[in-house]
């Protein structure tokens, strides 16, 4: 594939543009900015500086990339945006780059990030994330692994959601969501229950999802303190790798931090 620049780009001559890359009519390349090989560029796309796009990518038309933080507190420094190898990002996308807290924006590889998306600074999105029309973070989020959020979501600022998570369409995400369970609403965000369904999509075992499920009624219907909870698991559970990264996550600062709940109608 031979690269393709269409003639009303306009693109900084410091860019580093690798090989097989198109870009389309009236793309703004900043100076500062790296593209891999094979990344497709739509018309009308803005790529800031500090952006670093991996291979393969694809950049549909009106999207903005790595322009400076909404936040008050932002100074001018340089900081980046990161986007992994063969990550979608679909119409009118806006992904700020960093701030002095952590110096980058992420958004990981073979992840899919549809129309309206806005994902605000120092974000760290992971890998095979799906995140579906018009969802809105605040900064400083965090999204793990193969998670999925529903369309129109209002994430809050710092709010974590783990691996294999799913939260629902419309959600007013306030709270942290631990790996492999689903969440959602509106007026009272919630814990739903384990996301079954997509763990079985990939590929995960009856037996693993009933390890899972039996660590998450020790932690949320033991009427244990969670860190009590989270000590039986570790003593009394079998340390498979699920069970490891349920317990990775909630030994993040813990103490300090607010998990969904299970509801109660």
């Amino acid at each position: 594939m031979e690269t393709s620049l269409h003639p009303t780009a306009v693109i900084g001559s410091k860019a580093r543009i690798g090989k097989g890359v198109t870009i389309g009519p009236y793309a703004v390349i900043d100076d500062d900015v790296v593209i891999g090989d094979n990344t497709w560029i739509g018309p009308h796309v803005q790529v800031a500086d500090g952006a670093r796009l991996g291979k393969e990518c694809r950049i549909f038309a009106g999207a903005v990339l790595s322009t400076v933080p909404q936040d008050l507190k932002f100074e001018g420094e340089k900081t980046c945006l990161y986007v992994g190898d063969r990550t979608v990002i679909r119409e009118y996308v806006t992904l700020n780059r960093g701030t002095k807290a952590s110096g980058k924006t992420v958004v990981g590889s073979d992840s899919l990030i549809m129309a309206y998306v806005h994902a605000g600074h120092d974000c760290m999105i992971g890998d095979h994330v799906i995140i579906a029309n018009s969802v809105q973070f605040g900064g400083h989020c965090m999204v793990d692994d193969y998670a999925v959020i529903g369309g129109l979501a209002g994430v809050h600022q710092f709010v974590r959601i783990g691996k294999f998570a799913m939260v629902g369409g419309i959600s007013r995400a306030s709270l942290d969501v631990p790996p492999f369970v689903m969440a959602g609403g509106h007026q009272t965000f919630r814990f739903e229950g384990l996301n079954s369904i997509g763990l079985k999509r990939k590929g995960f075992s009856l037996d693993t999802i009933n390890v899972i499920r039996n660590v998450y009624r020790i932690i949320f219907q033991s009427g244990l303190l969670l860190a009590n909870a989270l000590e039986k698991v570790e003593h009394e559970c079998e340390r498979t790798a699920e069970v490891d990264e349920i317990l990775r996550f909630f030994a993040s600062d813990s103490a300090k931090r607010k998990y969904i709940r299970p509801y109660k109608s």
